[in-house]
Order: C-alpha cells, then structure tokens, then sequence
C-alpha cells in the first residue's frame, strides 16, 4: 500500500526560484516537486502552500489523521506560532520540521523553533534535498 506524505509549506515559499537565491537557489518548488514524484513514484506525495497561518492549521487538522506523513516548512511561523505547535500536537500524524537554510546559523531570531520539540524530526540547512530526506525518514 502507498504512502500518503503531504508536504506543506508556510508563508514566502512560493517565491522559491525567485526570492534570495544565495540562500534559497534558483529552483522553484513546482520543479522540485515534480522531482520529488518522480524518485518516489510508489508515494503519494501532496504538496500545500499558504502564506496564512489559520491555513497550515486547518490543513494539518484535515491531514492530520489519515496521512503517513507532514513535512512542515513553517517559514517564519516556525519562530512566532505556538498555535501551529499546537496543531501538531493534538494530531496523529508525525510531523517532520524542514528548513532550506541553517535557521541556527541566520539572524538570531530565527534560531529558536516552536516546531522543533513538536516534530518527529528537525531537518535545517540542507537546501531542498531536505525534503527528500524527511520522505525517507517516513519510507
């Protein structure tokens, strides 16, 4: 049986190719996704984003029980909402946190994740390969 692993991602994401290059490169996550289904064909792999915050909430109450897998990229939520911890712990599924950048190693306000201690993993400054590595986790 397949594996339904959903990616979402939080606020600015959609600006992936365009937005910081030095930090973010130049793909845009559109094309890194269709990567993404194809290594991993024998997944069902869904992709999310919103730059709302109710938004990442709803989905992860509407995912949260029936999927194998959350792969979170919060964006800046991950710093300031306790309310999208919340959500992560009162579902079922298990979350894995995931940042493009080294959030440990930018501005110092960026270092603290309300994400981090809610999440079955913590994957930081891997670039986009991240995400392939928390579908592996769950695989």
């Amino acid at each position: 049986m397949k594996k339904k692993i959903i990616i979402i991602n939080g606020p600015n994401l959609n600006l992936l190719g365009l937005r910081e290059p030095d930090i973010y490169g130049t793909q845009t996550f559109d094309e890194y996704f269709e990567y993404l289904q194809k290594k991993y064909p024998k997944t069902d792999l869904f992709y999310f984003q919103t730059n709302h915050e109710g938004h990442i909430i709803d989905k992860l109450h509407e995912v949260g029980f029936n999927y194998d897998g959350i792969i979170l990229n919060a964006g800046g939520y991950t710093h300031t909402s306790i309310a999208i911890a919340d959500a992560i712990k009162g579902i079922k599924t298990p979350v894995a946190e995931v940042h493009i950048s080294d959030i440990y190693k930018r501005e110092k306000f960026r270092h603290h994740s309300f994400m981090k201690n809610v999440s079955v993993i913590s994957i930081v400054g891997r670039g986009l390969s991240g995400y392939d590595d928390a579908i592996d986790y769950f695989l």
